[in-house]
Parts: structure tokens; C-alpha cells; sequence
């Protein structure tokens, strides 16, 4: 069995859909796991789900500094070191400028973008310096390069993650710690298929709307989770170990087409 993470400790935020994936893969190749959620109900079922896996699952309101710099205190009291960080955890309110609330835009800050940064300013101290080398992959979105209508903040939060990520990469580099982001397509998660709810036709099906969202993209499906657990456990590992500053994309040709035909 490959077990190319033995020994390395990897964090992951969002406790369902990529998140949970993420660190299901990080574990399945030896990882020693702290996924963290803030929704006692996502919560509760990854623990079902990782349940005898090398995977603890953290109460942990990402978007707080107080929450994560307390879990940065736990986990240096098991170990001096941290090998990968995985931020996933995102929200996706619809809404146009016009309609977005003040609140509802300072919430998709919080979860999208700041804790991004608080996760990695309270682990970086952990990462820095570590032989091999260590890797912070953040999630971004194609929406942080082009958009539908209707998710202004959302949106904003993931063009902005791609400006975080290349800033990190370029400041941490001489602590041989990499940054790279990810930006998914359609991916089918607990979020896709909210949205998919709310965007059914009258009389249609969750199923058919899915499918739907996977015609508009050139391979003519949505994409996996263990397809972005893939990509994940590479950009975490040394084999991308000239791979900083970069924007992956996982999106089924989505972006390399043009909207009309």
C-alpha cells in the first residue's frame, strides 16, 4: 500500500463534500489527520465516516481566531510539526450586490478567505523548515476566474484566494513551504447539490439537474470527489515539488471553452 504521508501530519478544513475526501485520501496514504468543522451535523457524520482511520474530527470555527489559534495550541502539544494544509471550507450565498446583505457578505469573508489566512498563520510556525518540505493548498473556485450571475460574494471570496495564494507562495518559499490553489468545476459535494435544489425546474429532479450542470462541461459530467482527492495528495506530496504559486484547475474543460456555440 502506498504510504507516501507516513509520519506527516496534514490539516484539513471542511468536515463534508471536498474536505472530508481530502482527508479520507491524505489518511488512506498514512497521514496523521486533524479535519476541522464548524456544523455539529457534518461533523457527526465524518466521524461516522473516518471512524478506525488515522483521522480526528475538530470542532472549529475556522473563521475565529480565537477557535484556531486554540487548535494550533493542540496540535503542537501532540507534535512540534505540520506537513500539509488543506483549506476547503467554504459557503456559497446567492445574492447581487444590490441583494447580498452586509452579514451575509461578511460571513462568505470569513469562512472563504479569512480562515484561510488564520489557518495558515497559526500552523505556518509548524510548517516552516520541515525537511521535504511542506504544502499549503487552498481552495478556490473557476468563479474566482469567471462567473455565473447571482454569487457576487461568493465570487469575490475565490479571486481573492487566487491573490492569497500567490502572495504565500512568493513570502514562503525560502521556508520551503509551497502554496498552491485548486479551482474545481461542477463537483459533485453536499453544496452542488444545494445548489442544483434551488436551481431545479419546475417538475424536474435533483438527478437531471446534475446532469445538467455536467452538460455544460466539455467531458460532459460533473467531476468527483476522489478526482480532487487526487490532485490534492499531489500537490501535497513531493512529487509537485516545483509546483508553487499556481492555479490548478479540475474543471472538465469547463474553462477552456467559450459560453457560446
Amino acid at each position: 500500500m502506498n504510504q507516501e504521508f507516513a509520519g506527516k501530519v496534514a490539516v484539513v478544513t471542511g468536515s463534508s463534500g471536498i474536505g472530508l475526501g481530502a482527508a479520507l485520501k491524505l489518511a488512506e496514504l498514512g497521514a496523521r489527520v486533524h479535519l476541522c468543522g464548524n456544523s455539529e451535523e457534518h461533523n457527526a457524520a465524518a466521524r461516522d465516516r473516518t471512524a478506525g482511520k488515522s483521522i480526528s474530527v475538530e470542532a472549529v470555527d475556522v473563521s475565529n481566531d480565537g477557535e484556531v489559534e486554540r487548535l494550533a495550541s493542540r496540535i503542537r502539544a501532540e507534535g512540534p510539526e505540520v506537513h500539509v494544509l488543506v483549506n476547503a471550507a467554504a459557503i456559497q450565498p446567492y445574492g447581487t450586490v444590490e441583494t447580498t446583505s452586509p452579514d451575509d457578505w461578511d460571513r462568505t469573508m470569513g469562512v472563504n478567505l479569512r480562515s484561510y489566512y488564520l489557518m495558515s498563520h497559526f500552523l505556518y510556525p509548524m510548517m516552516k523548515g520541515r525537511p521535504g518540505g511542506a504544502s499549503i493548498i487552498h481552495f478556490a473556485s473557476v468563479q474566482g476566474h469567471s462567473n455565473q450571475r447571482n454569487v457576487m460574494a461568493y465570487a469575490t471570496s475565490k479571486g481573492a484566494i487566487h491573490a492569497l495564494t500567490r502572495a504565500m507562495a512568493v513570502d514562503c518559499a525560502r521556508d520551503g513551504v509551497r502554496v498552491n490553489s485548486i479551482s474545481p468545476g461542477s463537483i459533485r459535494t453536499p453544496m452542488l447539490e444545494f445548489s442544483a435544489r434551488s436551481l431545479m425546474s419546475p417538475g424536474g429532479s435533483l438527478e437531471e439537474t446534475i446532469e445538467r450542470f455536467g452538460a455544460g462541461h466539455p467531458v460532459g459530467r460533473v467531476g468527483t470527489i476522489d478526482e480532487v482527492a487526487e490532485l490534492v495528495a499531489f500537490l501535497a506530496s513531493p512529487r509537485s515539488g516545483f509546483c508553487t504559486g499556481s492555479d490548478f484547475a479540475i474543471d472538465g474543460g469547463l474553462r477552456a471553452q467559450l459560453g457560446v456555440q
